[in-house]
């Protein structure tokens, strides 16, 4: 019946010309996807389970990840640099986050590349998510809040919209 559903899903979405997003196997949630970390540390393995090696060692709270897979209580992430593993989903937040990928970045009043500019954030920066449209995510960091291009921070999908 779940595969019927899935087959019939993704038949709507093309007769409406949209392409059908994957889903988790896990949560149902669209893959990819975006979340933070809830701990301060984190460890991402080779494989999902406590048995498997750490490939790395994730040290800040609220870094943005991308969920790329799903199995058990194990999410398979990314970061901005494409490094990643297999993190326990405890470790994680549906909280988000993105990070500044241009130095100075203008946070600017309104979504428009002529709007004032309220602020400039670093590079490296993490930023809570407030809101996108098709272009523009609105951000907050260091209680300055503003504007930016989507295409100047990491950890939102292209095409998402966040109301």
């Amino acid at each position: 019946m779940r595969a019927f559903l899935t087959v019939l899903a993704a038949a709507m979405f093309a007769a409406c010309g949209l392409a059908a997003q994957e889903r988790g196997p896990e949560t149902g949630l669209p893959l990819p996807r975006f979340v933070s970390m809830k701990a301060s540390e984190g460890f991402a393995r080779h494989g999902p389970g406590q048995t498997h090696k750490i490939d790395w060692v994730y040290k800040h709270s609220d870094q943005p990840l991308e969920i790329i897979g799903e199995y058990g209580h194990w999410r398979r992430v990314r970061d901005q640099d494409g490094a990643g593993g297999w993190m326990h989903y405890s470790l994680l937040s549906g909280s988000r986050t993105v990070i500044v990928q241009t130095d100075l970045l203008p946070l600017r009043r309104l979504p428009d590349a002529s709007a004032q500019i309220n602020a400039r954030a670093e590079l490296g920066v993490v930023a809570k998510l407030l809101s996108c449209t098709p272009d523009w995510c609105r951000i907050t960091a260091s209680r300055q809040t503003g504007w930016v291009p989507k295409t100047e921070i990491w950890g939102v999908i292209p095409d998402e919209v966040i109301e």
